[in-house]
């Protein structure tokens, strides 16, 4: 049975009208027709079974069978990747991976050294996008929840809003401390964030300013990984150790 998220709330009706860009992908690429069933989900852990009762050109309505069902919550911390902007598309990749491999929140932040420039007249439509990114990767993907997308202006929008339990800086020039390190005997904390710079990295001055607000900065190794790697390889290894990879 194919799963599909619906906006918060909708799960309250009975019946739930399905239109644009959903609507397009169940009928025009997966060519679901009336009377097959579907899970819904609303992203906040709520689930339920339905119908597909009526299908138009604009919309098709879903038929809610029985009641509305808690799922299982999300195992291991919750994970923020802060990523500072990349050049091109690599920001899509990273939404869409870090979905997959189950962030809580990304968050792309105008870091000094970021090539790519977003104005305040752009942010709306970027957030829209990457918001329907991150959406259908989670649909793909089978998650049980949605991740967050922001956007914050500077890395100090960043430091004064991460209150996470275990704050990690993936820094390049980091040369003592490995993530190995710094993860042995440590219980599973309850929120993790995790900074990564843009091609380039970041400054000294960057550096120094999130380790004065409790970041730790680590290093992976001795292999240096570009930006758009840098954050799907610690979302992998805090998966690994303690959510639900492997």
């Amino acid at each position: 049975m194919r799963r599909f998220f619906v906006p918060p709330g909708s799960l309250d009706r009975e019946t739930i009208s399905i239109g644009g860009e959903l609507h397009h992908h169940m009928i025009r690429v997966l060519r679901l027709k009336a009377g097959a069933p579907v899970l819904l989900a609303d992203g906040e852990g709520h689930e339920a079974r339905g119908t597909i009762s009526q299908v138009g050109k604009e919309s098709l309505i879903i038929t809610r069978e029985g009641g509305v069902l808690a799922e299982a919550a999300d195992s291991g911390p919750s994970i923020t990747l802060y990523q500072g902007v990349p050049k091109g598309d690599k920001l899509e990749l990273i939404l869409q991976k870090g979905t997959e491999l189950g962030a809580a929140a990304i968050v792309p932040f105008q870091a000094d050294r970021s090539v790519s420039r977003i104005g305040q007249e752009q942010r709306s439509g970027k957030l829209e996008r990457w918001q329907r990114i991150a959406d259908e990767a989670a649909r793909q993907s089978q998650r049980i929840s949605l991740p967050r997308i922001s956007f914050a202006g500077s890395l100090d929008e960043v430091l004064e809003s991460a209150n996470q339990s275990l704050k990690l800086l993936l820094w390049e020039e980091e040369r003592e401390t490995r993530l190995r390190a710094v993860l042995a005997g440590k219980t599973a904390p309850e929120s993790i964030a995790v900074i990564i710079g843009p091609e380039g990295g970041l400054t000294e001055k960057e550096a120094r300013q999130a380790r004065e607000t409790g970041f730790i900065p680590v290093s992976l190794g001795p292999r240096i990984l570009r930006t758009e790697t840098a954050g799907l390889a610690i979302l992998s290894i805090l998966q690994f150790r303690w959510g639900d990879v492997g």
